[in-house]
């Protein structure tokens, strides 16, 4: 995910509506990527924050990982980004072999429960926002992940079951 920074809009258009800026898609310093990691078990995230999508700031979010799970495996859902399965990264996790990558197929992001996480994230921290540089946006992730963090519960993939309640009455209409 990559929020940007742009000038917030002049106000209100005459017709009495939201003028919205244009998203700048340019490359340069002032891009800030957001990496984000779900413990599906419970529900809560790990962010940060960088300035570019390379393979040294993925290792750097993935030590970050290693240090919030202290125990047992952890098994990392990810899309097939190049930096995700450079040759620095692979080396990397031949030296932390608790870190397991496992590739989403091609054009099939809705496997990762991490989408969903990211569409609360973005309304929470990002929905409305006019950042002037990376500093603010790093603030509002790291508060957007803790406000969130605070109502985590487990992630689970599908549907809710469907509630147990017991109807009182049941119309049957016949024709």
């Amino acid at each position: 995910m990559i929020p940007r920074t742009f000038p917030p809009a002049p106000g209100w258009s005459p017709d009495g509506h939201r003028i919205k800026s244009e998203v700048d898609y340019g490359r340069g310093p002032e891009k800030t990527w957001v990496y984000g990691a779900l413990r599906v078990r419970d529900g809560h995230e790990i962010t940060m924050t960088a300035s570019s999508r390379n393979s040294a700031f993925y290792q750097q979010f993935l030590q970050k990982i290693e240090t919030a799970n202290p125990a047992g495996d952890i098994y990392v859902v990810t899309d097939n980004l190049s930096s995700h399965n450079s040759l620095s990264t692979r080396t990397w996790l031949e030296d932390h072999p608790r870190i397991r990558h496992v590739f989403i197929p091609v054009g099939a992001c809705w496997l990762n429960l991490q989408e969903g996480w990211w569409r609360i994230f973005r309304k929470a921290a990002l929905a409305g926002q006019s950042f002037a540089g990376p500093p603010e946006i790093d603030q509002a992730t790291r508060l957007a992940t803790a406000q969130l963090n605070t109502q985590a519960r487990p992630w689970i993939w599908g549907r809710p079951t469907p509630s147990t309640r017991v109807l009182r009455r049941q119309y049957v209409y016949s024709v």
